[in-house]
């Protein structure tokens, strides 16, 4: 088989993240993204990578028995919720046993390296669950009318306007449809990213679950001849506002990114209306967040992750960490280490990301704690400064995982427990198999899924010191 051959295969599983293991008439063995297991497929081979055929999808000839939801508009076109058409609870099973498949090679069986698996925790909502969104401007074909929403699957350029999507709720889609509407009928163009030409670059929507607050803020370019920028905003600000919401708006700005780069990135942000923050709540607790703060996208999936994550600490114990010290590294906007602050003495938290670390410095104070501190830069580098010692360790790392030599620092303060949350199982199995030749083992493992449709799961692992 040769890059460029195109042919035909089923489905015979699928491996994370999201490799469909197609199987040909010829039996050779084909890894095509974007699949589901049962499938009948087309696909081209577009990579040969260790002697293995990598596939891009062409069609799927035949559906999967799994495959019995109905899908939303734009499924196939849209890049996102690839399981959007097999039911919630199959979409789980595919996720845990893609999990499962890895923590075994990685470290063995339940059995033989002796922890326990305990599932998979649903999301509370799998539709409109989504607190937040990023949609891009352009166009769905060269030259063609203007469009808001998602990239196209297998596409950097071209966009498909989501104004169905149904992982978001009524009121993103509202937003969305005003705005693409009011600035079409304004001829306003968008940025083009190979030219570096032009206005509207992306619109960011947040919505807060339990408070109902939404903030948007629209990103653009400083590119504004032909037309009064004053005029404009404020025109966009009033179609917003003219419409109903079920939640309530709490601030409508506008950032202004000049950045070659096709990112999200603040480079000034004015308010048009009410404030630049909202507030959200999660397990009693209250977060002011702001437009590009982190915050986990699911917030009932994500008082179900950290629930889970307190019951591994806890381990049946509520006074297990009275008059101790708590790391809590990666600790993004200081969610996991407030949670934990009441049973213990102290928490240090580390974050790479200096606004996350001011944001987790506030939310700490709004919610009354004084036993947290938040420091700011690289966990490899900020081990070596802290001067109080753990004696219990929580990890929170981003997808890519921890860096070997952070690893090694961390097995070497030697407390007895650690959890372990990760957002991408095969950074995790990697990381699992340096802590077990370093002398710890896995106690514990359960999974939560933050993000339904899709092939994204959340783990939760207990580590234990085995000489301990």
């Amino acid at each position: 088989m040769k890059k460029g051959y195109r042919g035909y295969g089923i489905v015979d599983h699928v491996e994370f993240p999201n490799k469909g293991i197609v199987i040909t008439e010829d039996g050779e063995r084909v890894i095509v993204k974007n699949s589901i297991p049962g499938q009948k497929v087309e696909f081209a081979v577009n990579k040969i990578k260790h002697k293995k055929a990598e596939g891009r999808l062409m069609q799927v000839i035949e559906k999967s028995k799994l495959e019995t939801e109905k899908a939303c508009p734009h499924f196939g076109a849209c890049g996102g919720c690839t399981y959007q058409t097999v039911p919630y609870e199959k979409q789980l099973d595919m996720k845990l046993s893609q999990v499962k498949k890895l923590i075994v090679d990685a470290i063995g069986t339940e059995d033989e390296a002796g922890y326990k698996f305990l599932g998979i925790k649903g999301s509370p909502q799998n539709k409109e669950y989504r607190n937040k969104m990023e949609f891009s401007f352009g166009d769905e074909y060269k030259d063609g009318p203007l469009a808001l929403g998602m990239h196209k699957r297998g596409s950097f350029y071209d966009l498909v306007t989501v104004s169905d999507c149904q992982i978001v709720d009524k009121d993103f889609r509202t937003i969305l449809k005003v705005t693409l509407d009011y600035f079409s009928k304004n001829n306003i163009s968008f940025y083009h990213r190979l030219s570096h030409v032009g206005y509207l670059r992306h619109l960011l929507v947040r919505k807060a679950v339990k408070t109902g607050e939404i903030l948007v803020d629209l990103i653009t370019s400083t590119q504004t001849d032909g037309f009064d920028e004053e005029e404009l905003l404020a025109g966009w600000r009033y179609a917003l506002l003219c419409h109903p919401y079920d939640g309530k708006f709490k601030g409508i700005l506008h950032t202004e990114n000049d950045s070659v780069a096709d990112v999200v990135k603040n480079e000034g942000t004015e308010v048009l209306y009410g404030e630049d923050f909202f507030y959200e709540e999660l397990l009693g607790l209250r977060f002011k967040i702001t437009p590009f703060s982190f915050f986990q996208t699911n917030s009932l999936g994500a008082e179900v992750l950290y629930e889970t994550a307190r019951e591994f600490i806890l381990d049946g114990d509520a006074d297990s960490l009275s008059g101790k010290t708590v790391y809590d590294l990666y600790s993004g906007t200081g969610t996991i280490a407030q949670m934990m602050a009441p049973v213990c003495k102290e928490v240090v938290g580390v974050e790479i990301i200096a606004e996350a670390v001011e944001a987790a410095k506030e939310n700490a104070a709004l919610n009354g704690l004084s036993n947290c501190k938040f420091l700011a830069g690289d966990v490899l580098k900020v081990l070596d400064e802290i001067e109080e010692k753990p004696d219990y360790i929580i990890l929170d790392p981003p997808r890519d995982g921890i860096h070997p030599k952070a690893i090694g620092k961390i097995i070497d303060y030697g407390v007895e427990n650690m959890v372990y949350i990760s957002c991408k199982p095969s950074s995790l199995a990697r990381d699992l198999e340096i802590f077990a030749a370093r002398g710890y083992e896995v106690k514990k493992i359960c999974c939560v899924d933050m993000f339904p449709n899709t092939y994204h799961i959340e783990t939760v692992v207990g580590l234990h010191r085995k000489d301990m």
